[in-house]
């Protein structure tokens, strides 16, 4: 006995929605490819973030790896010094900033010099105390991707984190031995921070 085409045509239908729901659930459990590293990262673990991690990263020593330049950061302290440059990289520059340690004295000075109050805004010092402040410590520095990065490169490129910290917003994935604090929202790599790894083991 033969079927009425209807439903002939129902299960035809059935069978069509079966194998478009199996085709979407072997292309969702299809392999992923592996993220792909930093090309630049490796070179800057050896050449500035362990230096920096070691309390012996020079600021000369930054502006071998980075081009950029100083500004003076007024503030109640007497004055943040700062060196900013980007870093070129394939997908887009990151932005880097580091601060210069300075005593209160230099501080002061600095913020003389430049005719500044601890309100005024920040101004670019140019390029003309690189020289005399060539090996001042570099204490501190902010690593900007130019937008959000998928942070599975970050662990292709210097592995898993030793801790995992949830924030307010996010999370921080942290690399003691780096001195490397990575802080993340939905997966994704927002900045990378960096100082010296005794002053980490302290937070």
């Amino acid at each position: 006995m033969k079927l009425p085409p209807i439903r002939l045509q129902h299960g035809l239908v059935f069978a069509v929605i079966a194998a478009l729901f199996f085709a979407w659930g072997a292309w969702l459990m299809r392999p992923q490819p592996p993220a792909q590293p930093l090309p630049w990262l490796a070179q800057w673990q050896a050449d500035v973030l362990t230096p920096l991690a070691d309390d012996r990263l020079s600021l000369v020593r930054l502006r071998d790896a980075v081009e950029g330049e100083l500004w003076l950061q007024p503030n109640l302290d007497g004055a943040r010094l700062l060196y900013r440059g980007e870093l070129q990289d394939a997908d887009g520059n990151w932005s880097v900033e580091a601060e210069v340690g300075l005593d209160k004295a230099e501080r002061e000075s600095l913020l003389a010099a430049a005719g500044l109050k601890p309100a005024d805004k920040e101004q670019p010092l140019g390029n003309q105390l690189l020289q005399p402040l060539a090996n001042h410590a570099i204490v501190a520095m902010t690593l900007l991707p130019p937008a959000p990065l998928d942070v599975a490169r970050l662990a292709a490129s210097i592995g898993q984190p030793r801790l995992t910290l949830e924030l307010a917003e996010g999370q921080a994935w942290v690399y003691p031995e780096l001195g490397v604090t990575a802080h993340l929202q939905d997966d994704e790599l927002y900045f990378l921070y960096a100082v010296p790894r005794h002053l980490l083991k302290q937070r």
